[in-house]
């Protein structure tokens, strides 16, 4: 069946073409798609357009797509071109002429659209609690470990010191600052089109508010031409948050590479987070890192991959969208599992000791030998160069001895800031609510 049939049949190359893998991915759409018809079916009713018992009818049968949905039996046959019109077929099966009404004032062109605002409204809160999560776990860290000090590089060379307890802290602040990203998609998503039609809207007198209302939505894109816009422009704002918070996590999983080797060996994996070699007995890898890093790299091309699918495209509905859940939703769920593996493996890492006493990290405290001369009435400059003429002529010896107190510093975290962060962005974050 396919919504558009109109009593000719089509090439089955055109076909095999066109349908691309929407019977594959449109099982993310599939309860969603449900949602978005029972949402429809009230309202058909409430104006008249359908009678209160072919509701009833319809809302019945769509419960038992939604049983069948959630125990993964309600598969897209090849006799379907996608989840849309598998539903509608299976609607005039069980409920007759109620199931050919369903679709009045509804195009596929709404039909779709809403269901994906509906999947990735839901996929953004869902991994909005997990990135909190890993938030939380990255704080516990950076608190167990505040006192456990560690070699700041610039340039790939040791700088001054720093902290696990800076370094935990860091990553966690950063993504709470990408989780900002999240919001603005997230209200991006919650916004209503079905009404819209094909981008026209309709003569009959449906009530949009209803069904934005009924469906969870926050508000209806009122423009039915507008609303169209939204196709591309959700799919965009979900990719450039999951690129944001990946540049984080990709950089984080690079300094773990990095302190798990041995000629750093800040970190100690446990022996079955790591995998070895087929001919080196010793090696123990940081995969999980290293396929993390690899993989948000990746993600981190969507926007581009995105926009230059659609970016030359006028308003209105056209067919280059399909394109665009084949770019998205796979990492999507990749993106997930990512989450899923770091929240695992981050609480299992071993902060090794030691490793600052060896001579090639006396240079990083330079700094504190010259704030020190300084104190003592020494000008910047002057002592920056005497400093500097010491650690070239041998005779330098590391200030060890050092007291941070603003801010954000070694020796004063101020987790709480940053707990507090957390605690107003739930609160006023409508992606938590």
């Amino acid at each position: 069946m396919k919504l558009w049939d109109k009593g000719f049949t089509i090439n089955d190359k055109i076909e095999k073409f066109t349908v691309g893998k929407d019977r594959l991915l449109d099982g993310y759409l599939a309860k969603h798609d449900v949602i978005a018809s029972k949402a429809q079916a009230n309202m058909l009713a409430k104006v008249g357009l359908i009678t209160n018992q072919e509701n009833e009818a319809l809302q019945s049968t769509l419960d038992e797509i939604l049983v069948l949905i959630e125990k993964d039996d309600f598969n897209i046959d090849d006799n379907f071109e996608d989840i849309h019109s598998k539903i509608e077929a299976y609607l005039i099966e069980k409920t007759g002429d109620a199931g050919k009404k369903i679709h009045v004032a509804r195009s596929r062109n709404d039909q779709v659209l809403v269901a994906i605002q509906l999947f990735e409204k839901e996929y953004l809160k869902d991994i909005n609690k997990k990135l909190l999560n890993l938030i939380d776990i990255l704080l516990l860290k950076a608190d167990q470990y505040k006192d456990a000090l560690l070699p700041g590089y610039t340039h790939f060379q040791a700088a001054m010191p720093s902290s696990f307890g800076m370094w935990f802290s860091a990553y966690a602040e950063s993504l709470l600052t990408d989780l900002y990203f999240f919001e603005a998609a997230y209200k991006i998503a919650d916004q209503n089109p079905l009404g819209s039609g094909a981008g026209f809207g309709t003569s009959f007198p449906i009530d949009r508010l209803q069904t934005t209302q009924e469906m969870g939505f926050s508000e209806v894109l009122v423009s039915s031409v507008g609303a169209q816009m939204l196709r591309g422009k959700t799919e965009k704002s979900v990719a450039t948050a999951l690129a944001m918070i990946c540049g984080t996590l990709s950089k984080m999983s690079y300094d773990l590479v990095l302190y798990n080797s041995q000629d750093l060996a800040f970190v100690k994996l446990p022996n079955e987070m790591t995998t070895g070699s087929s001919i080196m007995p010793h090696k123990k890898n940081p995969d999980v890192f290293e396929l993390t890093r690899a993989h948000c790299n990746r993600i981190q091309a969507l926007p581009n991959d995105i926009m230059l699918t659609i970016n030359n495209l006028p308003s209105g509905y056209h067919r280059d969208y399909q394109i665009l859940k084949e770019i998205l939703f796979e990492p999507m769920m990749q993106f997930e599992n990512i989450l899923d593996i770091l929240t695992f493996a981050i609480p299992q890492l071993e902060i090794k000791s030691g490793y600052m006493e060896q001579t090639k990290y006396d240079p990083i405290y330079t700094v504190e030998n010259i704030n020190d001369a300084i104190k003592n009435g020494t000008p910047f400059r002057d002592a920056y160069r005497e400093v500097g003429l010491s650690v070239e002529n041998g005779n330098y010896v590391p200030h060890k001895e050092f007291k941070t107190s603003h801010v954000g510093s070694i020796h004063n975290l101020r987790l709480d800031l940053i707990q507090n962060k957390i605690e107003n962005f739930k609160l006023d974050s409508s992606i938590c609510k």
